[in-house]
């Protein structure tokens, strides 16, 4: 047997083993993030040597670039504008001043502590390392302890910075000479990775948002087609901006706020089911209340749960090809930055952003904190691999490696402590008679957690 069918095997060993128990380590310290990232470094070169990026970089990047193309376009599909309106106005401050000003940091942070990459590579150490990933602080930011408020700040930032990120990561790539990017020069990379592609993820994304909305009110798709339409719709977005030239990730992202818009335009009179999923006509009519707008579409269950498994899939992929061998080569300058990766550079921009919002000292510490890096950041590490020109790439990965596997260990232990000893202060604070802006009002779609933060 071929070692590449034996990886295989041990992939999906891994997977059906944690499946049989996803349940019970729900409740534990013990993340899914964690178990992946781990089984990956016994399954790569420093031990078992089953998977290896060498012998299978094919496959595994394909991989990776469907895990993160599904992820964008579904945490996409669920962000309305109302949640960056003024009653949003955590994420809005989160993303609008927190993002650029964690990427800055990352950036000046790595000058002294990481000699020998040029001042572009050191920006895109700052880029890849700035999306959060909800996933690997599931019990944080999905705690009912936790005001509304800052789980919905929480989760909405995670959704929309991944993508945020892409048109910084792409520029600064476009002038590293030597690198992919590099030879459509950074003015062509702006007109086709960020505006052409947006323009056509855009267009994708309404079209196929129309599209089975129509079907829908007509009765002509089943409930099965309309989950597996949605995938369809995310890889035709992100294959459509490769066509091009572009990049397919901020296509696809862009895709999928199209389509989610397109998709929650439904007229009164419409029903957001099948007519074969209606009650028959001969049958005692029931009176229910009509679907909200804001409820999760039952469409997009499938790619969600599919985008789920990718991603932990790629965390496997991440322990044993970037992590694992990282391990073996550590040095004070890599495992500095990581830490200050995790706090300085995340939570002084938080507390800057934050600065006269009205919230309290341990809200501001908390949203601090809770900033893991994950999917986007191993993705984006694991495709600066493949730019073999660039000749600090392998200290880049190296970063990235050792911030990403700090933060799943450190915020994984932490997510379901932090989360009580937070949800007590705030209990303890509004039984005091304090008027906390943490109670504020939410807006109404974040009354449904996201996709990543559901609990089995």
């Amino acid at each position: 047997m071929s070692g590449e069918a034996w990886g295989g095997v041990a992939v999906a060993g891994v997977t059906a083993a944690y499946a049989l128990y996803s349940r019970r380590l729900a409740s534990s310290p013990v993340s899914s993030a964690m178990v992946f990232v781990g089984c990956g470094i016994l399954l790569g070169p420093v031990a078992l040597d089953i998977v290896d990026l060498k012998h299978t970089s094919e496959p595994i990047i394909a991989l990776l670039e469907a895990a993160l193309t599904l992820v964008l376009f579904t945490d996409a599909m669920t962000v309305r504008r109302r949640d960056l309106r003024t009653d949003g106005f955590l994420p809005a401050r989160l993303l609008c001043v927190g993002l650029p000003l964690s990427i800055g940091a990352g950036w000046l942070l790595a000058w002294p502590l990481l000699p020998g990459l040029t001042l572009w590579e050191l920006a895109l150490v700052g880029a890849v390392l700035a999306p959060t990933d909800a996933a690997l602080g599931k019990t944080a930011m999905s705690s009912p302890r936790v005001p509304a408020l800052v789980r919905h700040g929480l989760n909405v930032e995670s959704g929309l910075n991944d993508g945020m990120v892409l048109p910084f990561f792409v520029l600064f790539l476009a002038v590293i000479p030597g690198t992919s990017a590099a030879r459509e020069g950074a003015s062509g990379v702006f007109w086709r990775a960020l505006v052409l592609s947006s323009v056509l993820g855009f267009l994708v994304g309404a079209v196929g948002g129309r599209l089975l909305r129509a079907a829908r009110s007509r009765g002509w798709v089943s409930g099965e087609w309309a989950q597996l339409f949605v995938p369809a719709v995310a890889t035709a977005a992100y294959a459509l901006a490769l066509v091009v030239n572009g990049s397919g990730f901020i296509g696809a992202w862009i895709g999928g706020f199209a389509f989610g818009s397109a998709l929650r335009r439904l007229p009164a009179t419409e029903s957001r089911f099948p007519a074969a999923e209606r009650p028959l006509p001969d049958t005692e009519p029931q009176e229910s209340p009509a679907p909200s707008p804001d409820a999760p579409d039952p469409a997009a269950g499938f790619t969600e749960h599919l985008g789920e498994l990718l991603a932990s899939l790629s965390l496997l992929v991440f322990g044993a090809v970037l992590l694992g061998p990282t391990l073996e080569h550590l040095s004070w300058r890599v495992v500095g930055y990581a830490v200050l990766s995790l706090t300085v550079v995340r939570m002084v921009p938080v507390a800057l952003a934050l600065a006269g919002s009205g919230l309290r000292r341990p809200t501001v510490a908390y949203i601090g904190w809770f900033g893991p890096r994950g999917l986007a950041s191993v993705v984006l590490g694991l495709l600066l691999l493949e730019e073999e020109h660039v000749q600090g790439v392998e200290l880049m990965a190296r970063v990235v490696a050792v911030t990403v596997g700090l933060s799943v260990l450190l915020h994984g232990v932490t997510a379901v402590a932090l989360a009580d000893r937070y949800g007590d202060w705030h209990e303890k604070a509004t039984a005091a008679g304090g008027k906390l802006r943490e109670g504020a009002p939410v807006p109404e779609s974040a009354r449904v957690a996201p996709r990543r933060n559901r609990r089995p």
